[in-house]
């Protein structure tokens, strides 16, 4: 049993919005399908990014979606014998060499989790502007590099909002748009010393109420392993849609 199946196995999913549900539903059922049955399905993609050619999404449901290239579907030989569960899919990409990069939780705010949201403001969370350029650098500064790289928050993007104690930033949320669909991917850091106050969650909760005012969904990522990002995802009241892997880079 893999770590996303052990951890969201048969949830009830809850109602998320059009948005994210149809862009899902469209990255995993516009190619040829091959496959389908009640929890997995497998479609063929001509037009699929070269640099995905797989993807695996697992849902909080219990449900499976795979899609790879014509030439990926070659080499697993899918006109020979067919694929019939997302385990059946994982074990061809690793008996034909294929390794799947680690897979990102994919968290967003349900219908209800929304409403909640918008009850009101989260503490002094605001948004950042060019003003904010020294206070951002000085935050880089503060932070370590691995942590700068994993959070990927960035004062040039889409949007970005932050927290201050004693005018020091000391929390950011930045956010930027995933491709052409309308969802804001969120990324979020705060200072080693700052951690355990609910900045971040502060944080995320503005941002992506932002994200809502300018017509997109706000959209949280984090590696399965991460669990202080997994426990920040509840405290903001997002929830979980599933699980997403695509071909690793190497």
């Amino acid at each position: 049993m893999s770590r996303d199946d052990d951890v969201m196995t048969n949830q009830i999913l809850p109602k998320f919005s059009n948005t994210v549900c149809s862009y899902w539903e469209h990255a995993f059922a516009s190619g040829k399908r091959v496959y389908r049955d009640e929890a997995f399905s497998l479609t063929v993609d001509a037009d699929l990014d070269p640099q995905r050619q797989a993807m695996l999404l697992c849902r909080a449901d219990g449900q499976s979606f795979a899609t790879v290239t014509p030439a990926l579907a070659a080499r697993l030989e899918l006109g020979v014998a067919g694929i019939f569960s997302v385990q059946g899919f994982r074990q061809r990409l690793a008996s034909a060499g294929v390794a799947l990069h680690g897979a990102d939780y994919l968290f967003y705010y349900s219908d209800a989790g929304r409403e909640t949201l918008h009850a009101g403001a989260d503490g002094a969370a605001r948004r950042l502007t060019d003003h904010d350029a020294a206070a951002f650098e000085d935050f880089c500064v503060s932070a370590s590099a691995q942590d700068l790289d994993d959070a990927y928050v960035g004062l040039d993007h889409w949007a970005a909002f932050g927290c201050f104690e004693h005018d020091h930033l000391v929390c950011v949320a930045s956010a930027y748009p995933w491709g052409d669909a309308p969802l804001a991917d969120l990324g979020v850091l705060t200072l080693a010393s700052h951690r355990g106050k609910g900045l971040a969650r502060q944080v995320v909760r503005a941002i992506s109420r932002h994200a809502f005012a300018q017509g997109h969904e706000a959209q949280y990522r984090c590696q399965l392993d991460n669990a202080a990002s997994v426990a920040l995802a509840a405290a903001a009241g997002l929830n979980p849609f599933g699980t997403w892997q695509v071909v690793s880079p190497d």
